[in-house]
Parts: C-alpha cells; sequence; structure tokens
C-alpha cells in the first residue's frame, strides 16, 4: 500500500517553544502583560513611510507584483545607501529585496547549503538563523564567543577549535542579538581574513545597524566583499516590521542563485511595502532612526540600572544570566512564575547552550509599559 510520506525532520521534532504556553498563562490572568520576549518597537514608523499615507494616484501599480529581485527603484536607493554609510558600495545587481531580513536568510540557507554541511555560529545567537540552516539541512556549530573572545587572538583561537572539514561559512550579527554587544571593527577584520583564509562564506547580519549607543559599528562586506553576504531590515530599522521588507547584499552570483530559491518561496515582496521603504531611506526614515536611536538608548540604560547588568552598546536587548535566581524547576520555573506576573520574557535556551539565561527586549512596548515590566523582572530575579 501506499504510505503516507514522512516530514522534513526539522518539522518532524517535538516543537520545544515554551512561548505558545507562557503566553497563555500570561493573557489568561487577565490585566496588563508584559511582552518582553518580543523583538519589535512599539513606534509607528514615520508618518510618510505608513501605508495609509501611500495612495495608488502617487503610486500607480502599488497592488501588482513587483520584480522578483525587487523594485529598480528600492535597489538603487539600497545602492546609493551603502555608498554613505562605510558599508561596501553595492551594484544593484548585488542586492536582493526579501521578505523581511528573516526570509532572505532562509533562502541564502538554501542556496547556500548541502545536507551535513557545517554553519559556524557565533553564540548566543538569533534563533532563526539556526532554524534555517537546519531546514537546509546544514548543522548549526554554535560558538560561544563573548565568553572566551577578548582580544583577537583568543577570537581567532575560539573559531579554529570548532572549525571541521565540514565546515562551509560563519554568521555573526552586529549590534548583537541578544547580548546587545558590538563585535569590535579589529575582530571582525581577523574574522574576515580567517574566514577568507579557510575559504569559507561569511554571512554577516547587519539589521542592528542603525542603533548603536555606545562605541562604532563596523560592516562586514568591506573585509571581504567577494565572500560576504550580508542582512539588512526595514522591521528593525524603521519600525516596519509588518510591512516584512529587508534586503541581502552580497556578489551578483550568489543573489542570482539566492534568487533562485526567493521566487519558488515568497517570488516578489509586496509592493506596497517597497514603496514605504524606499521612502524611510530618505529624510523621514532618517529622522524616525534619530529619534527612536534616542528613545531605545534611554530605555536600554534603564533596563540595565534596574537589572544590574552592563549598558547595551547597541540592539534592542540584553541577555541576563538569571542562574542566582533559579530553583530546581530550573529556568521553565522561573520563566512561569514570570508569566504568573504577566511578564514574557525569551528563554536564553532558544539561543543556544544557555540554560540560566533569558532575553530581554526593551523596545517591544511603550515604554512606561516596558519599565513597569523591567521592574517586575527585577523582584523575580531578586527575591
Amino acid at each position: 500500500m501506499p504510505r503516507y510520506p514522512d516530514l522534513n525532520p526539522f518539522v518532524s521534532q517535538p516543537n520545544r517553544s515554551s512561548y505558545s504556553t507562557l503566553a497563555a498563562l500570561a493573557y489568561h490572568r487577565g490585566g496588563q502583560v508584559y511582552p518582553l520576549h518580543i523583538g519589535d518597537t512599539w513606534l509607528e514608523p514615520a508618518i510618510p513611510c505608513r501605508m495609509e499615507s501611500l495612495t495608488i494616484a502617487d503610486h500607480p501599480g502599488m497592488h501588482t507584483y513587483s520584480p522578483v529581485q525587487g523594485r529598480m527603484e528600492l535597489r538603487r536607493a539600497i545602492a546609493e545607501r551603502t555608498r554613505m554609510t562605510g558599508d561596501q558600495p553595492a551594484d544593484v545587481d548585488e542586492i536582493l529585496v526579501t521578505a523581511g531580513a528573516t526570509a532572505g536568510l532562509f533562502a541564502l540557507a538554501a542556496a547556500m547549503l548541502k545536507p551535513g554541511d557545517e554553519v559556524l555560529v557565533i553564540a548566543p545567537y538569533w534563533p532563526l538563523i539556526g532554524n534555517a540552516i537546519k531546514c537546509a539541512g546544514g548543522q548549526v556549530i554554535p560558538i560561544p564567543f563573548f565568553e572566551t573572545a577578548k582580544d583577537t587572538d583568543s577570537v581567532i583561537e575560539t573559531l579554529n577549535r570548532h572549525i571541521t572539514s565540514k565546515t562551509v561559512a560563519i554568521y555573526w550579527n552586529t549590534p548583537h542579538n541578544p547580548t546587545g554587544r558590538l563585535i569590535p571593527r579589529d575582530w571582525l577584520a581577523a574574522m574576515a581574513a580567517w574566514a577568507t583564509q579557510k575559504q569559507l562564506w561569511i554571512v554577516s547580519d547587519e539589521v542592528y545597524e542603525d542603533y548603536v549607543f555606545s562605541g562604532q559599528h563596523s560592516y562586514s562586506r568591506p573585509f571581504a566583499p567577494d565572500r560576504t553576504i550580508s542582512a539588512y531590515s526595514f522591521s528593525k530599522a524603521y519600525g516596519m516590521a509588518g510591512n516584512r521588507v529587508g534586503y541581502l547584499i552580497g556578489p551578483a552570483a550568489v543573489m542570482n542563485g539566492v534568487q533562485r530559491i526567493s521566487r519558488n518561496s515568497f517570488y516578489s515582496v509586496n509592493t506596497a511595502g517597497q514603496i514605504a521603504a524606499e521612502i524611510a531611506l530618505g529624510r523621514a526614515g532618517q529622522d524616525w532612526v534619530n529619534h527612536a536611536r534616542d528613545l531605545y538608548r534611554e530605555l536600554g540604560q534603564y533596563a540595565a540600572s534596574t537589572l544590574g547588568v552592563d549598558e547595551p552598546e547597541g540592539s534592542t536587548f540584553l541577555f541576563v544570566d538569571v542562574k542566582g535566581a533559579l530553583d530546581e524547576r530550573g529556568l521553565n520555573g522561573f520563566l512561569q512564575d514570570c508569566a504568573k506576573k504577566g511578564l514574557l520574557v525569551a528563554p536564553g535556551s532558544s539561543f543556544g547552550p544557555y540554560d540560566h539565561h533569558i532575553r530581554v527586549c526593551f523596545t517591544c512596548a511603550p515604554p512606561e509599559v516596558v519599565r513597569q515590566g523591567i521592574q517586575i523582572l527585577s523582584a523575580c530575579i531578586d527575591q
């Protein structure tokens, strides 16, 4: 008899996410919920970038398909932006507009990896990059990084301990999700030189490029443009997560390969969202970023001070060690106690081998809600 086919091993595995259970616990209790587990912003986009500001009269065809690679107007604007930010200047054929950076990285993994290939991932890491690698049949090799990397020599020592004959790529992001750290420029240069020597692809995640509170962000592509693919996000940069617009920049031949995957998944990115993204690359978007950065910095400083941890250097997160607050139930028990008070935070185990940590987003809700949530978290840690 015909046998119903098995599913991909990735989707056949039990779903280990505790978000849904904890969210139900938090929301069913009634009262205010503090969703500090979500990496988003409470701010609406700049007025000219909002969907209600776009009209067919001004933008005829805004409800039709766009080119698979992305609207030429948007790709030209992105190319111009690379010439102004300190990034490696890009041509339009090196740019692929994607349904958020997430979809772009999933398409990249599918184009780049064969079953059994290993990808070194700077840890703690953004969970969905791990899922993208696994969905493509690859293996995630987490590299506990900030605990061991103190200078360029120790960085290279750390990388050398994890590379094997199956390694084909390395992924990092800076400003870093979830720790809020910046990877220093000299470390990035050393990492890129090492990856070039080892003939690895470099995948650099730049989605928090605009949100640096101390120090300076360094782009990765200038160090090795012939082997680096970088991801960028209008969701994080301009408060447009619901529009699902991001982009990849990399060698044209690689972008052509990724486009063959994206054409058969999300096909093309919604046209209205791309129009809004193009507007965001102008003055209105930059003014919005400058305002948002100031607000984010203040909230990050408040959260860090209240929780007794170092201030974030960038991004919108803190990664907090709560080992001293855990009882025999472990991290899940701590998360349940938080949820009973309406507080949701992300478990560190979603970001690699960090069973004693939580990730906190300090921009996901209006400031008064975030501040109250941080106070509740502080009390949960200290009790």
